[in-house]
């Protein structure tokens, strides 16, 4: 049997409170059930992982929050030609 400590049960809680009531677009397992990548609507991915050790035994549940970098609204346009005035 797995045990999972309870603050990375509370580290996977408050993500996916974070998250709660958007839409959610995609979700991929991995093969080997070590992932799962959830994608929302507005672009923010939330991954769940099992860290394993040398012995292939879990020692570490991961949770991330993935968000998208924004646009930009202006950009600066920079000529490399010495020849352009």
């Amino acid at each position: 049997m797995i045990q999972i400590p309870v603050q990375d049960l509370r580290r996977v809680a408050a993500s996916l409170q974070l998250l709660r009531g958007n839409e959610i677009a995609d979700c991929v397992m991995r093969s080997d059930l070590r992932q799962l990548k959830i994608e929302l609507a507005d672009g923010r991915m939330l991954v769940i992982g099992v860290e394993l050790d040398e012995a292939g035994r879990q020692y570490h549940l991961a949770v991330d929050i993935v968000v998208p970098p924004e646009e930009f609204a202006r950009q600066l346009e920079v000529s490399l030609d010495p020849r352009a005035s």
